[in-house]
């Protein structure tokens, strides 16, 4: 009778208490499989998030698998990788996402690997450069909060609410707690203080807004961008070379993350137009070949089911010169093995991640 539900929602609680057989890196077998908590704590799954992702299992099963045939009955686990960070929430999103994916969901074929870090930089993750815009960038949004008196009236009153230093709430940022409550349609926090209602709610969101127009404009978090995705973009374009060049790789590759990592992405791709990841947000690349001419490989990159390939820095102006519907997959691999690395002066991640500034 809890709300909201999908057709395979039960069998998906009951399959998730089966996964023994399932082959976990270090501590994700500790982890449970699917939210069962009677109180539901601070950055915990909760059932919206299972059904938004069975959800989007459904849809990419629909696409992919019913029309594409991408995966066949008898699929194997090496036609899978399979990599979340350590939190619950991520693993169980992977999960309930899997469960309405796959033709069957066999437990013997799932090997998820855990990536300790979230932008999932795996073993380049030294970056003393990436840091510094980093450190830039948080101070911006800092400066940007002081700034705001309406904003600043809110943490006040917010911060009596809850008790704590108005300081501790400005450096925090609550959008991300009030969102929570916000999408799941439940009643802000009360205290014997009084209560966070919605017009806290709105200064602060008005406030994420002039952020997000204020941080394009800086162009810190955009360089913070380049150097935290470069990894796991130069992952994605050896494996779509290794299949373009008809090595055997996985044919389905799902990294379950945050959103401080789908956020750089976005930036980075230079998709400017993409606001911060909502709850459930995905980002799909696809590697496509010309059936006339096998050797052309083409991508098509997919954000939340919307075609942005051509809002892409690297296919903007393939766009206005081509009538093809895809970037040419050596646009991608061009930018990511040697365009991001213009605006450092560099000609390679490493350089460009221990190049100090002038």
């Amino acid at each position: 009778s809890r709300k909201p539900s999908h057709p395979q929602l039960e069998a998906f609680i009951k399959h998730m208490s089966k996964g023994s057989a399932a082959q976990m890196d270090g501590s994700l077998s500790s982890l449970p499989r699917y939210p069962s908590h009677s109180l539901c704590e601070m950055g915990e799954l909760t059932q919206t998030g299972v059904v938004q992702h069975l959800r989007n299992g459904q849809l990419l099963r629909d696409i992919y698998i019913n029309k594409h045939k991408l995966l066949l009955s008898d699929w194997t686990a090496k036609q899978l990788y399979l990599e979340t960070t350590g939190k619950s929430r991520t693993l169980q999103s992977a999960l309930a996402l899997l469960y309405t994916f796959l033709p069957d969901f066999d437990w013997k074929k799932i090997n998820m690997r855990h990536q300790w870090s979230t932008i999932f930089c795996s073993g380049s993750c030294d970056c003393p450069m990436r840091n510094h815009y980093l450190e830039e960038e948080q101070r911006r949004q800092y400066s940007l909060r002081v700034k705001n008196n309406d904003l600043e009236k809110i943490y006040v009153d917010m911060a009596k609410i809850v008790g704590i230093p108005t300081r501790q709430l400005r450096a925090s940022n609550p959008i991300d707690s009030l969102l929570c409550y916000f999408c799941h349609n439940v009643s802000f926090p009360c205290t014997k203080t009084g209560c966070i209602g919605m017009e806290h709610f709105k200064v602060i969101k008005r406030h994420q807004l002039e952020d997000e127009r204020e941080r394009q404009e800086k162009k810190l978090y955009f360089l913070y961008a380049l150097l935290a995705t470069h990894p796991l973009l130069n992952q994605t374009v050896n494996r779509l070379q290794r299949i373009a060049e008809g090595k055997k790789e996985e044919v389905f590759v799902l990294y379950s993350a945050h959103d401080v990592t789908l956020s750089p992405v976005l930036s980075a791709l230079g998709i400017t137009e993409a606001r911060f990841p909502r709850f459930a947000a995905r980002l799909v690349f696809e590697l496509w070949q010309d059936g006339k001419r096998p050797k052309e490989h083409f991508i098509r990159i997919l954000y939340n089911g919307a075609d942005v390939t051509f809002q892409t820095s690297f296919c903007k102006d393939y766009y206005k010169r081509s009538s093809k519907p895809m970037c040419p997959l050596e646009k991608f691999v061009n930018f990511v093995k040697r365009d991001m690395f213009l605006i450092f002066n560099s000609t390679s991640y490493y350089d460009a991640c221990h190049r100090r500034l002038l």
